[in-house]
């Protein structure tokens, strides 16, 4: 049996509250799916912060502060702090989390897009918060900011304390990106590629693209470099996660990348999206891959030297 690593995206900053009864908005919400998604066998928990009263997304470290300690008490798991925030974010705040944490990974974009969340606004007649609606809007008309100077900022600051990285690939081209940064020696091996389907601005989530971008990164980085792994937005996530895995991938699921268990159904937690992908790879004669063996897979430093 191959092990497969299992990265929880928990809450994300593109769902917003109206969305799903189910999405972690406070600490104790995000402590509690996070520690039951490394139990049914995620190994990676991916991290955002919200305002609690709100929902709205955060790069406060002081809220990180309130469910990172817990979730380390509780499991095992490598957490990855995002340093994509959100949107509006700067690249400053964006990072504010995981320059006081210094975590074993952090996700990083590897590169400026159009990031369009505004077709979402459109479904719901109704909102819990006023900065939903208007958020969610706003997408049409912004650049999500990651240049080369930023990137290579991002890299040199949290590589001095040992992070390393999600490199999250929304088209080819972010392939080429990672090439860049290795032949200039700031991405190292093992490194850990995310390639990310269907969402609006980056490539489509169509079987020819996932075979297109897994043959472009074994082109580009040989086998033995990195580790890939596959995330789709929306109803594509689970087809797509196991098409990955068919052909020798890691997967990410999480209610960040989908609200949805099944069609038209509501996922009631991230565990629950966990536990089905589970349930997946074992029947094809895969194992999920422990915390321990996804820290030897990407070369990470350990849980001992963070810093929360």
């Amino acid at each position: 049996m191959s092990q497969v690593i299992i990265s929880c995206a928990v809450t994300g900053a593109i769902h917003t509250p109206t969305m799903s009864p189910a999405l972690p908005i406070t600490p104790q919400e995000i402590a509690e799916q996070s520690i039951a998604a490394a139990e049914a066998g995620a190994a990676i928990l991916h991290l955002h912060a919200r305002v609690p009263e709100t929902g709205e997304p955060t790069g406060d470290p002081d809220v990180f502060a309130a469910f990172l300690p817990v979730i380390k008490q509780r499991t095992d798991a490598v957490v990855n702090i995002t340093t994509g925030g959100s949107p509006a974010m700067s690249v400053e705040e964006r990072l504010r989390g995981a320059v006081r944490f210094a975590p074993e990974m952090c996700s990083l974009n590897m590169g400026s897009m159009n990031f369009g969340l505004f077709p979402a606004a459109k479904r719901f007649p109704n909102w819990k918060h006023a900065w939903e609606a208007p958020y969610l809007l706003a997408s049409e008309d912004f650049i999500f900011r990651n240049t080369f100077r930023d990137i290579a900022y991002i890299l040199k600051t949290l590589g001095d304390a040992g992070t390393k990285f999600e490199h999250e690939c929304y088209d080819v081209g972010h392939l080429y990106s990672v090439s860049h940064f290795l032949d200039r020696g700031l991405i190292r091996p093992p490194f850990f590629v995310q390639m990310i389907f269907g969402v609006l601005g980056g490539i489509g989530a169509d079987l020819d693209n996932l075979m297109f971008m897994h043959q472009t990164a074994h082109r580009l980085f040989g086998k033995d470099a990195y580790q890939w792994s596959v995330l789709a937005a929306g109803r594509h996530q689970m087809p797509f996660v196991t098409q990955a895995a068919l052909l020798g991938g890691h997967v990410r699921v999480g209610l960040e990348d989908s609200l949805f268990i099944g069609k038209g159904q509501l996922a009631a937690s991230n565990a629950e999206q966990v536990a089905k992908i589970v349930r997946i790879l074992r029947e094809m004669g895969h194992e999920p891959a422990s915390p321990l063996e996804a820290r030897a897979m990407l070369g990470l430093k350990g849980v001992d030297r963070v810093e929360f």
